[in-house]
């Protein structure tokens, strides 16, 4: 059966996540029914299962189908048939097994949030009225480094026998108008970064002490003033939200911190 190695991109806003779903529209479902029309019974796997709303910058798939097509021709054919918030950046024959989600080594996602009110970028961030505080969040931030149990932070799938999450590498810092935060790892729970996220912004407000989010990230007790303190009512919009890369080398470079949409520092 013939497949292809695919990297994509495309605007979440209007989609019901990555994972086809039954009368709702999602991005694998889009890129099925236009691959139907080119290689015939097409089979869509993707690196990422991103939720409703999310975006991507390099989601990685495999496509199989029927028939045999050049990746050039297979490109432009995908891109005439998908909407126009889902583009195909790239296309390879694959000729050995692969699986995107089983093979990958690391996962980034970015999270931007806007420091000013933008006419252009409401899809792409998420605008936080209060002054954040940039070195509490970084403090914070910092640690998420090494394996945590982070069951506060995922509204945990069935599938999920595990809520330990090893986290390679952190970043967070100022990028114009925006506060940018990576974070990367082997897999991700279902809503940890964006209650990641989430609970970074109550640290920059100054209604959480970084050693309050160092207990959540411990499993301990918070504070009795902060004891009726929800991670869930912390989740922060998916509209902020990109599958930045998808890691299958070791050699493989994430690149320097920087947006997946540019709001300009006035």
């Amino acid at each position: 059966m013939p497949s292809w190695k695919l990297i994509l991109e495309y605007d979440g806003t209007r989609y019901s996540g990555w994972q086809e779903q039954k009368n709702a529209r999602t991005i694998s479902g889009e890129l099925r029914k236009a691959s139907n029309e080119i290689v015939g019974d097409a089979e869509v796997d993707g690196a990422g299962r991103t939720d409703a709303g999310v975006h991507a910058m390099a989601q990685v798939a495999r496509l199989k189908g029927k028939l045999t097509v050049k990746p050039g021709e297979l490109h432009r054919a995908l891109n005439q048939q998908l909407p126009k918030d889902i583009n195909v950046i790239h296309v390879e024959t694959l000729t050995r097994a692969f699986h995107p989600r089983h093979d990958a080594l690391l996962r980034y996602y970015l999270y931007q949030i806007s420091t000013r009110r933008s006419a252009f970028a409401k899809p792409y961030t998420w605008w936080v009225k209060d002054p954040l505080k940039m070195d509490a969040m970084q403090a914070a931030s910092s640690l998420l480094v090494g394996p945590h149990d982070f069951e506060r932070f995922s509204d945990k799938r069935s599938e999920e026998k595990s809520t330990i999450v090893v986290v390679e590498r952190v970043e967070l810092d100022h990028v114009g108008d925006l506060i940018l935060f990576r974070i990367g790892a082997s897999h991700f729970l279902w809503k940890m970064v964006r209650r990641i996220a989430g609970c970074l912004v109550e640290v920059g407000c100054g209604k959480l002490k970084s050693d309050d989010f160092g207990a959540l990230l411990r499993s301990s007790p918070l504070p009795q003033n902060k004891s009726h303190f929800s991670v869930a009512a912390c989740t922060a919009p998916a509209s902020g939200l990109f599958l930045e890369r998808v890691i299958y080398d070791e050699s493989e470079e994430i690149g320097p911190l920087a947006p997946a949409f540019p709001v300009c520092q006035l």
